[in-house]
Parts: C-alpha cells; structure tokens; sequence
C-alpha cells in the first residue's frame, strides 16, 4: 500500500508541478455592494412601495384585466419561459457528467486473416475442440456493458453544474424582471391611452366653443360690427382644432394597438374608464431604503447570479490545467459462433483501465479559455455594479419627478382657471366692442394649451408612479 501510495505521488507530483507553472497569473476584483443610506428628500424608513402586490397597487379594474391578459399571452414573456426549461436541462445535463456512464452494445461481424500471418497462421492449426477448426472467415458476436467514469478530482465537473445552477436561478429572475417591465409597459400605455381620451374631450369641447363663437362673429359681421377678416381668423382656428382631433384619434388607435401587441392579441377595441385618469395610483409611495433594492430589485438578483456562475467558469477553466483521471470498464459476452455465447467462462470478456491525461505542450487553447473566463467573470463584476447603479439612479429619478411635476401640475391647474376665466370675460369685452377678437383667439388658444398641457403633467405623474412602483422592485 506504502508502494501505491509513493507511486502515485511520483506520478502526480512532476504533472501538478508542470501543469500549475503554465497557469496565467490575473487580478481579481470583488464586486462593490455598497450604496448610500437613503434616497433624495427621504427617511430611513425601511416601508417600500415595492411590497405592495400588484393587483392591489393598481385599482382599476380594466387595467388589472389588461394586465392579466399580457402576463397569460405576451409573446416575450413565453419565451422567457421556455428559456427558463431550457436552463433547467442543462442542470440535468451536468449533473449526469458527474456520474458514471453505463452503455450497452451488441454486434455481429466476421474476420478473414490472410493465410500468411501471424494470425492466419495460428488460425490454421488451432482446434477449438477435439475435431473443431476455427472457421473461415471468422465471425464475431458480442454482447456486453461498457462503463466510463471521469473522477471529479478536482471539481471540474461539478463547479460546471453549479454554474449551470446559478444561471437556472439568474434566468428565473430574469423572467421576474420581465414581468415587472411587462406590468410597467401596460399600466404605462394604458395611462396614456386615458390622457389621449382626456385630451381629445378637451378638443371635441373647444371645438363647441369656436365654433358658437365663430356664429357670433357671422353674426356680428352681418350687422357690419366686424370684417371679413375676423371671420375667416375664427374659421382658421376651429379648422386648426379640428386637424388635431384627428392627430389624437391616430394617436389612441397606435396606442390601443400597442396595448393589443403587449397583450398578444390582434387590434381590437381596449376597454377603459376615463374617470380612472383623474384617480390616484396609490396613497403611499415610500421607497425605503437603497439597500433594500439588492433584495427587490430582480434585475440585481439575476446579475448576481450570473456572476457567481462566471466565478465558477473561471474554477472550471482552471482545472483544464490539471491531470483528469478517468476510468472505464467493460463485462459480456463474445463468441464466433452464437451458441457459445451461453457457454462460460471461455465466452465471458472483461476489462478495465485506468486513464491519467494532463495537458503537457501547446495549451494555447485552455489559456485562452482560461483567460476568457476570468474576462467575463470581471465583465460580470461590472455589469452586477452598473446594475445596482442604475437601480438606485432609477428611483432616485422617479423620487424627484414626482415631486417636480406635483409642484408644476398644481401651477398649471391655477393657469388653467385663470384663463377659463380670462375666456369668459374676453367673450363679453368683444361683445360689447371693448377688445379685439384677436383677444378672443388668443384667450382661447392660451386656454386650450394651458389644459393639454395640464393633462399630459398628470399623465407623466402617473407614469412616474408606475416606474417608481418597478424601481422600488415592485410587480410580483
């Protein structure tokens, strides 16, 4: 045993020792975890927006059909699906590399050595049994078990299936990730089809107006109170509104369309409820703490994943580098005629071997691997730490914007009664011949981009909740 002992030190040492001499020298680096305490103009509160179901942060009943319907049928998100059955057989597949394999073959064949051989001659003089010569040509039948096993000495195999592993777990969070874009994507488009349907009823009433105002100015101009001019201005105006109705029943149709794709389904009509658009999305929107988002974010969580896997390729491409053992045996039955098949022991075969392979000259192609491994794996490191930058960058954004187009829609509401207001008394003054209809026009065009305006401030308040509500790592 001493002697075994020895004789395998005697072999393994100088195949180490030459093996680890070629491995290329690299700097490692660790991943930076670390973020700031709190977000702009918050607490260290650790309530997150991002615990909140996303049947119960949205309310409205349409949209949450919506959302349903895109989680069920979205096309991309199938996919995804199919990714995610696609990485759990490759973990399958590397767990049967650690284990031996067992083959079974059988065969039949037959063999002619020339006479003048060493085999043709023995062949010609060799009695199987008294009386019995080989035949000619020789045939051949074979039953048996072939096994091989690669020895996972140095856990080549199995850091290979747990790569395999971490990428199962990074695709399953990848597959969460899009879902919470999914649900963002709808919810967002779904606001903007209610802020298209505000806007166009803004429209259709402007239109109402211009057009009883431009009755007034006919009348007017009858009764030689204005010119020519101040009607054919009035016609402009009413038909320059009416080119935007247009403009917004192309933009709804594009966007109910947009909704359909998400959704995977053909154009059809996209059931709503206007009254939804002047509805809050949520009553509490905190957003915790930044460290809070290595947990919720799962786009964080997939990258991690990943670069554990890398660390683990960067192991397995390491140890190409050292000896692989390898061992493989085999058990059955051979015979050149298939009734001695049953006869034993002469028809019984067996074999085992032992196989000890390093890589010795021209490793050319496992540095390289080597050294590709140990990119990607810093690649990875990289990409885990722009990760969470952005994260944090994201709900950051969204935490400003808020409060940004809170202040700016609250001041445009006050602009909006001031010059609903201003119409009213311009309507008067250009009845009674104190101002210009030019007053009236431009009252009435102030007035009317001051609304449009006012409704897309509320549109993008409502999609920034949205994205801060998939910032946070809400959407589950």
């Amino acid at each position: 045993m001493k002697l075994n002992k020895l004789t395998l030190y005697f072999i393994l040492g100088p195949l180490l020792l030459m093996t680890a001499c070629g491995i290329p020298k690299f700097s490692q680096r660790t991943e930076n975890k670390e973020v700031p305490q709190a977000f702009v103009n918050s607490n260290e509160d650790t309530v997150t927006v991002a615990d909140i179901k996303w049947k119960d942060f949205f309310t409205d009943p349409n949209l949450i059909s919506l959302i349903d319907t895109a989680l069920a049928n979205n096309q991309e998100y199938n996919i995804i699906q199919q990714e995610i059955f696609m990485r759990r057989n490759e973990i399958s597949a590397k767990k049967g590399e650690i284990l031996p394999s067992v083959d079974i073959n059988a065969g039949a064949g037959f063999d002619k050595a020339a006479r003048y051989t060493r085999d043709g001659a023995v062949d010609a003089n060799v009695e199987i049994e008294p009386g019995e010569e080989i035949p000619e040509p020789l045939q051949d039948y074979k039953i048996a078990f072939d096994a091989s096993w690669e020895i996972d000495i140095w856990r080549k195999l199995r850091n290979s299936r747990d790569a395999a592993v971490q990428r199962y777990l990074a695709s399953v969070e990848g597959q969460q990730f899009m879902k919470t874009k999914l649900i963002e994507e709808v919810a967002s488009s779904y606001y903007e089809l209610l802020s298209l349907d505000k806007q166009l009823a803004i429209v259709n009433d402007y239109i109402t107006l211009q057009s009883n105002a431009l009755k007034v100015v006919k009348i007017q101009k009858e009764v030689g109170e204005v010119t020519e001019l101040a009607v054919r201005r009035f016609q402009a105006e009413v038909l320059s509104t009416k080119s935007i109705r247009y403009e917004l029943q192309q933009e709804i149709v594009m966007t109910e369309n947009r909704i359909n794709f998400l959704l995977g389904r053909f154009p059809q009509p996209i059931v709503r409820n206007i009254e939804s658009f002047e509805n809050n999305i949520a009553s509490d929107l905190s957003v915790g703490v930044p460290s809070q988002l290595l947990e919720n974010r799962m786009d964080i969580r997939e990258a991690e994943y990943e670069l554990e896997a890398s660390k683990l390729d960067v192991k397995v491409a390491k140890a190409q580098f050292y000896p692989s053992v390898s061992i493989s045996a085999g058990v059955g039955l051979q015979a050149f005629n298939p009734t001695y098949l049953i006869k034993s022991p002469q028809s019984i075969l067996y074999s085992m071997a032992g196989d000890l392979v390093a890589p010795l000259i021209n490793r050319k192609a496992i540095k390289a691997s080597y050294l590709n491994a140990n990119a990607k794996q810093m690649a990875a490191v990289y990409n885990y730490e722009k990760t969470v930058l952005n994260a944090y960058l994201e709900v950051y954004n969204q935490v400003s914007k808020i409060d940004n187009i809170t202040n700016s829609y609250n001041l445009k509401s006050e602009e909006v009664e001031v010059l609903n207001g201003a119409i009213n008394i311009a309507n008067d003054l250009f009845t009674s011949a104190k101002a210009d209809y030019m007053e009236v026009l431009m009252t009435q065009r102030d007035a009317l981009d001051a609304k449009m305006e006012q409704v897309e401030y509320r549109k993008n308040y409502l999609l920034s909740i949205v994205n801060l509500y998939k910032a946070c790592g809400g959407g589950l």
